[in-house]
């Protein structure tokens, strides 16, 4: 594998290496990684998370990181398919369980796993999403091998109900060992904090948001006599939409 810095060669791209601006003494260090991000929810799957691993999968190969998506198969999808900027996707032959998440036994995905993140070089495993098994798979295996973990946590959990109570006993001990793990937001973090018994330390908070600069309107198109109201959000009936295509139908046979 080619050696990114200069001076060396045969190095992997992981290896470390710095400079030093002219006229100052701090000096700057840049490492490359090979990602491994995990989880049973990505495309051709719809949701926060599938868009999440992409999104960030792309920014991290503009960074010189080498990413690449391990997920379980999707009907005819399986193998390895290859998608924007060269993102590498392994479509694994796992049993889906429930909701597009699959059976674990720790045991069963070792093989499959482990391959992937010798044949890959990993050098840091981020896994996403408390309810995917194939997460808290990867944290297990990827911590065996002497591997870097990191770990987002996409929902928030209550604290009550009997599935609430098994998952944040799950997460306890997936997360026991991590080395870091991320929050959309501040609410999360304190309900992830609450239900790993995490030390707040080492959880971060990146939050979930609309690049405004993508959506901005033109103002020589607006219309005084008119409201538009503009609605960000994935069209899944948990998020509201129902009530938004009322609301339009509504509007609709007032017009009329």
């Amino acid at each position: 594998m080619a050696y990114r810095g200069g001076g060396g060669r045969g190095q992997p791209s992981s290896s470390l290496h710095s400079c030093v601006s002219p006229g100052s003494l701090s000096t700057c260090r840049t490492r490359t990684h090979n990602i491994c991000m995990v989880s049973d929810f990505f495309y051709p799957n719809m949701g926060g998370v599938e868009s999440h691993i992409y999104q960030l999968s792309q920014c991290l190969i503009e960074r010189g990181h080498k990413v690449i998506i391990v997920t379980h198969a999707y009907g005819n999808r399986k193998g390895i398919r290859y998608l924007t900027n060269g993102l590498k996707v392994y479509y694994l032959p796992l049993k889906v369980m429930y909701n597009q998440s699959t059976a674990t036994t720790l045991f069963h995905s070792l093989p499959l796993l482990r391959y992937i993140f010798v044949r890959e070089r990993v050098t840091i495993i981020h896994s996403h999403s408390s309810f995917s098994a194939m997460a808290h798979d990867a944290l297990f295996h990827a911590k065996t091998m002497g591997l870097q973990t990191v770990f987002t946590d996409h929902s928030l959990f209550g604290f009550a109900d009997v599935s609430s109570v098994l998952t944040n006993k799950l997460l306890t001990v997936s997360l026991c060992d991590t080395n870091h793990i991320i929050c959309v937001s501040y609410t999360s973090k304190e309900n992830t904090v609450l239900r790993a018994a995490l030390n707040p330390e080492i959880v971060s908070v990146i939050p979930n948001a609309v690049d405004p600069t993508d959506f901005t309107p033109d103002p020589f198109r607006r219309h005084d006599s008119i409201i538009t109201i503009v609605v960000v959000s994935r069209l899944v009936y948990r998020k509201g939409n129902e009530m938004i295509a009322t609301i339009a139908l509504h509007r609709l046979f007032f017009f009329l």
